[in-house]
C-alpha cells in the first residue's frame, strides 16, 4: 500500500494550491482528480480550435500588494501569469433596462467613489460610508490577507447584518444599491441573505482592480503544474476516493481508489462540494446535526451561458477593456431568485485570443439560470438528452443574441455561436452537483466546512468553505495549511516567499 503524507480530493484551484503549499513544505502528496484532468471549473475548453474559459474570466487581486498577486508570489508562480487589466476607467459596464441607464464603473476605490457620486451627487454620504464600511471589515478580517493569516479571527459586528440591510440604511436610490450590490453576481447570492461583510471580503479586491489572464485559466493550471515537478506532487486523474477504511480512534488508516488500489495518508484534504465529502464520511462517525447541516447548504446561481466569435475582419476600438452586464430592472434580490420569471441578468466579457498564427475576438455570454430551470431532465447525461431539452437550449440562446445584438447593433450577422451550455452541462463537465458556478449559497449565520472533519485526519477546504471564487478557494487552502504543517515553519515560508 503506497503511503503519503497528504492526500488532496479535487483538482480545482483550491486542490492544486492545496498540493502545491504541501509540496513546497517537504511532503509528500497525492493529487485525486475525478474528472479526466486537473483544473476544474478554471481549465478551458477548445472548439472549432478557439479556447474559451469555462468558470473563470477575470478577477482582482492581481495589483501589486493585492491579495491574489501575494498567493502567486509566495507560490512562485507569479512570474507565469501575465494580467490584462481592463480599462481602468470602465471596467464594469452597468447597463439598467428599465432605466435606460449606463452606468461606467472604473476600479479603484477612490474612482469609484467618485463615479458614483457624479451619477448620484445627492447620495455622496451613502456613497463615503459605504465604501468606508467595506475597507473597515476587510482590514479586521486576517483570513483574507497572508501577512495577518495566523492572527485569530473575530467576527465582525457586520457578519450579522445582511447586505440589503446596510444598503436600505445608507440610501433609498434603487439604481445606486443595484450598483453597489451587483458583484452578488460574483459570488451567486441575494442581497438579504449574505452578510455584508462576506460581500464585502468578496468585492474589495474587484474595487481595487480588475483583470482577465493571458491563455484564461490555463495559464494557472500550467504554471501549477510546471511548479509540482520541483516536488514530491502526484497526479492522478479520473480518480476518487469510494471508501474511509481502518478507521481507528476517528482516525482514517486506508483510502480505497475507484479503482481498487488503496492508499494511506498522514492527512486527507477534500476541496471538492460540501455534498461530495458528506457521500464519503461513513455515518457512524458523524452527528445527525452534522449531516443536517451538510444537507441544508443551498446552492448557489449557476448560469447559461454562450460561446461566441466575431468575423476576424471585425474591428473594434478598445474591444476587450469592459465587462458589460445587463441588468432588466433594480432588483439584485429578484435577479437571483430561482423562481424568478423575468428577463435574466446577463454578463457579457470580450476578449481578444491568440492560438499559433490565429486571432479570434470572442464573447462569453452568461445568463443567471439555476438547476430547476433544467428539473424535467436532471436524470439526463451529456450527449444524451431528448429533443426537447435541445429546443430549451436553441431558445435561450436565440434570446442571448437577440440581446446582445440590441445593444451592439454592429455585431449583427458578424457574430457566431461557436457553443453553448447549460447548468446540467455544467454539473455534468466538473462533476458538480448542482452545476452551480460558486458551490453553496454563501449565506448569513451559516458554519460551512473548513477545517478539520468530524475524523481527525481529514480537512475540508475549496470555495464552499471559505468564500467563493479563485481568491476566496485559494485562501481556504491556505488557512488548512496552517492547521496541518507546523506554525513556525508555515509562516516562514509565508514571509519569506512575501519577501522576495
Amino acid at each position: 500500500m503506497k503511503k503519503y503524507d497528504d492526500i488532496v480530493v479535487g483538482g480545482g484551484i483550491s486542490g492544486l494550491t492545496m498540493a502545491l503549499i504541501l509540496g513546497m513544505n517537504g511532503r509528500k502528496v497525492l493529487l485525486l482528480e475525478k474528472g479526466p484532468s486537473v483544473g476544474g471549473s478554471v481549465a478551458r475548453f477548445y472548439k472549432n480550435g478557439i479556447p474559451f474559459d469555462t468558470g473563470f474570466h477575470f478577477t482582482g487581486g492581481l495589483q501589486n500588494g493585492g491579495i491574489l498577486h501575494d498567493i502567486l508570489t509566495v507560490l512562485e508562480v507569479l512570474d507565469l501569469i501575465k494580467p490584462i487589466f481592463l480599462s481602468q476607467d470602465r471596467a464594469n459596464c452597468f447597463y439598467i433596462e428599465s432605466e435606460g441607464m449606463q452606468y461606467e464603473v472604473p476600479y479603484g476605490i477612490d474612482n469609484i467613489k467618485n463615479k458614483f457620486k457624479a451619477y448620484f451627487p445627492e447620495e455622496t454620504s451613502a456613497i463615503d460610508r459605504y465604501f468606508g464600511m467595506v475597507q473597515k471589515v476587510c482590514d479586521d478580517t486576517p483570513s483574507m490577507n497572508l501577512r495577518t493569516i495566523f492572527s485569530e479571527h473575530i467576527m465582525a459586528d457586520e457578519d450579522f447584518i445582511t447586505l440589503e440591510e446596510v444598503l436600505n440604511k445608507l440610501t433609498q436610490n434603487p439604481a445606486l444599491k443595484a450598483l453597489l450590490s451587483a458583484l452578488a453576481m460574483c459570488y451567486g447570492v441575494k442581497p438579504e441573505e449574505i452578510s455584508f461583510a462576506n460581500h464585502s471580503r468578496m468585492c474589495l479586491e474587484l474595487y481595487h482592480s480588475v483583470a482577465r489572464i493571458e491563455n484564461g485559466g490555463n495559464a494557472l493550471v500550467m504554471a501549477y503544474r510546471k511548479k509540482f515537478k520541483d516536488y514530491d506532487i502526484e497526479i492522478r486523474c479520473n480518480t476518487h476516493i469510494t471508501e474511509l477504511a481502518d478507521i481507528n480512534n476517528k482516525k482514517v488508516g486506508r483510502f480505497v481508489l475507484n479503482s481498487g488500489e488503496e492508499v494511506s495518508g498522514d492527512n486527507c484534504i477534500f476541496t471538492i462540494h460540501p455534498r461530495e465529502v458528506l457521500k464519503i464520511m461513513p455515518r457512524e462517525y458523524i452527528s445527525r446535526a452534522f449531516v443536517d447541516r451538510v444537507s441544508d447548504f443551498e446552492s448557489s446561481v449557476g448560469f447559461f451561458s454562450v460561446y461566441t466569435v466575431l468575423d476576424p475582419d471585425f474591428e473594434e476600438p478598445d474591444f476587450e477593456s469592459s465587462i458589460l452586464s445587463l441588468f432588466p430592472h433594480c432588483d439584485v434580490n429578484l435577479l437571483l431568485d430561482p423562481s424568478y420569471k423575468g428577463a435574466p441578468a446577463l454578463v457579457l466579457i470580450k476578449s481578444v485570443e491568440h492560438v499559433r498564427d490565429k486571432t479570434y475576438k470572442t464573447i462569453d455570454a452568461f445568463e443567471v439560470s439555476f438547476l430547476s430551470h433544467v428539473k424535467e431532465w436532471e436524470d439526463s447525461t451529456t450527449g444524451k438528452r431528448p429533443p426537447a431539452y435541445q429546443e430549451y437550449k436553441k431558445s435561450r440562446v436565440d434570446d442571448i443574441i437577440s440581446r446582445i445584438i440590441k445593444v451592439f447593433p454592429q455585431y449583427k450577422d458578424k457574430l457566431h455561436v461557436v457553443d453553448s451550455a447549460s447548468v446540467l452541462t455544467f454539473r455534468d463537465y466538473l462533476n458538480s452537483p448542482d452545476g452551480s458556478a460558486y458551490g453553496i449559497k454563501q449565506k448569513m449565520n451559516q458554519i460551512n466546512l473548513l477545517g478539520k472533519l468530524p475524523l481527525r485526519n481529514l480537512y475540508a477546504a475549496g470555495q464552499s468553505a471559505l468564500l467563493p471564487g479563485i481568491i476566496g478557494a485559494m485562501m481556504s487552502s491556505f488557512i488548512v495549511g496552517r492547521t496541518i504543517l507546523d506554525e513556525q515553519k508555515y509562516r516562514e515560508f509565508i514571509f519569506r516567499n512575501l519577501s522576495t
